[in-house]
């Protein structure tokens, strides 16, 4: 398998010539890609194997596949390629593909994204299973990259896999928000994603070991918030200590508690409160009218121009609200702690960053898992032939593929 410059090469290469460096932590982990070769048959669509019985009886030719989605991305093809070269080795063939943009650079809807051309009677039962490794990748990327763009100063925590359908879809979004997280930081200086929450895929961002520190069960085990904590503390006594805060609803109360306890982790700033009042209830503190109060010395204009429901909710509603945000550090700069982080969980997805971005909502970070597509139809990548032994021919509608074909096979 070949992946040529016409196409740009994957990123960080180690000599120019697009293999990735043994220690290039965007590398899959060991074990992640399926299925294997002699598995392919069973997880392919049936029409696929039909038609490849077909070539079998009546000869093969050589085609070009392009690959494109319908909506912008952020390429991040890895996965799908070290899966194609892992089968075609296996079949002792030899496929060439021509990557159309770097990894982690921005795509358009519609645009060829790679051309992978090769034996007719080898390719055609792959396409069900390299379509599925990079489509919701590509998106999730995407994701990762907004939410990083916009809050550039907050650290971001990826948790997604409990809400991932399996360990290779787990494997996959963490790729994805290593490689969004990757761009924003090239292009807008971003913090960006600095971790996990497992070690399996610890690895995509730098560290060996997944983060984090405690569940709501932990604080119901221990009785209190505070009591949780000094577990923690002496377990891990090395480990800087995120609280999370709401298991009482008391969250004003049990943090500032929990600093009065441990004020030399406060000062030194390895302290943090995690935020993640769920949506049926406010903080500690609030209601609507205090909410706005919150936001009216905070970020005057912020209601003023909220545009639905949904934003406004994320202002001045329940759960980890702006106002909740704002209100949190009001209290712990008046407590004498300005320097315990502000940790926000629940729900941030694209849209809530882009409402905390706007009114520079004062997190320090994020943990979250809602870079996950949130509309599945979105992630169909979809794969056209566009050649048969060098004729150009692709079916009505999409005649828009060949045009970058053109420009890679020019000299």
């Amino acid at each position: 398998m070949s992946a040529n410059k016409s196409s740009g090469a994957l990123s960080p290469p180690s000599d120019g010539s697009g293999t990735a460096a043994p220690d290039d932590p965007l590398e899959p982990s060991a074990g992640a890609l399926q299925p294997p070769a002699a598995g392919i048959e069973a997880w392919t669509d049936r029409y696929f194997v039909k038609t490849k019985q077909t070539i079998g009886r009546f000869g093969d030719k050589t085609v070009c596949y392009a690959v494109f989605m319908r909506r912008p991305v952020i390429f991040t093809p890895r996965l799908m390629l070290r899966w194609i070269e892992e089968v075609t080795a296996a079949r002792g063939i030899d496929v060439r593909i021509d990557l159309n943009y770097r990894e982690g650079d921005w795509v358009g809807a519609g645009e060829p994204l790679l051309y992978i051309t090769g034996s007719f009677y080898h390719l055609v039962d792959l396409e069900t299973l390299y379509l599925q490794k990079l489509g919701a990748s590509c998106v999730a990327a995407y994701n990762a990259y907004t939410m990083c763009t916009d809050l550039p100063k907050v650290a971001f925590l990826a948790m997604d896999a409990r809400h991932c359908a399996g360990t290779e879809m787990a494997e996959m979004m963490a790729y994805a928000a290593a490689v969004g997280s990757a761009a924003a930081r090239r292009e807008s200086g971003a913090r960006g994603f600095i971790g996990n929450a497992n070690d399996a895929t610890a690895h995509y961002f730098g560290q060996t070991k997944g983060l984090g520190t405690m569940p709501h069960a932990l604080i119901g085990y221990a009785g209190s918030t505070l009591r949780a904590a000094e577990m923690f503390a002496e377990t891990f006594p090395g480990d800087d200590l995120t609280v999370l805060v709401d298991y009482f609803g008391r969250e004003v109360t049990d943090t500032l508690e929990v600093c009065r306890r441990f004020p030399d982790l406060a000062a030194a700033g390895r302290l943090a409160a995690r935020l993640d009042t769920h949506g049926g209830r406010f903080l500690e503190g609030l209601d609507p009218q205090a909410s706005y109060a919150v936001l009216e010395r905070h970020a005057p204009l912020a209601v003023r121009r909220y545009r639905n429901d949904t934003e406004l909710r994320y202002l001045t509603g329940t759960g980890v609200s702006a106002a909740a945000i704002f209100h949190m550090r009001e209290q712990l700069d008046a407590a004498g702690f300005p320097r315990v982080r502000i940790v926000a969980s629940s729900g941030f997805d694209v849209q809530k960053c882009k409402v905390m971005a706007d009114i520079d909502a004062p997190i320090d970070a994020i943990g979250t898992g809602s870079y996950l597509p949130d509309t599945w139809k979105e992630t169909y990548a979809t794969a056209d032939i566009v050649e048969y032994d060098g004729v150009a021919s692709v079916k009505i509608g999409r005649e828009f593929l060949l045009k970058r074909r053109a420009a890679v096979r020019a000299p």
